[in-house]
């Protein structure tokens, strides 16, 4: 992968992250893999990726008021249990099973978004 396609995957994660918050890393992920990334380094330098891309669009919605606080405190703590787990796990989780739950969730969110 040269640079030009870093850019491209960058601006199409930040799209993505803007639009749909995180969302970025369902681009990232394939793109990153199709360029020869290891599929369990593919995911966390996704999460990378969108760390920094949800920073910067948290700081966005914030100046025009776009977020539930109260809601956000609530589920951060759960959510860093979450993550948490999620890292373990995926040491642990075999790539080929991973890919699975990966394109599992995909589908299951394709479905409800294109339902719903």
């Amino acid at each position: 992968m040269n640079k030009t396609h870093y850019r491209l995957l960058g601006a199409v994660s930040g799209l993505l992250n803007g639009f749909f918050g995180s969302g970025g890393g369902v681009a990232a992920v394939p793109l990153l893999e199709k360029a020869g990334t290891p599929p369990k380094k593919a995911h966390a330098t996704s999460i990378a990726i969108t760390f920094i891309l949800s920073i910067v669009s948290i700081i966005f919605y914030l100046i025009n008021n776009s977020v539930d606080l109260s809601g956000t405190v609530i589920l951060i703590p759960s959510g860093i249990v979450g993550a948490l787990v999620g890292c373990f796990l995926m040491k642990k989780i075999p790539t080929k099973i991973l890919k699975r739950i990966f394109g599992g969730l995909l589908i299951i969110s394709a479905v409800r978004l294109f339902f719903v």
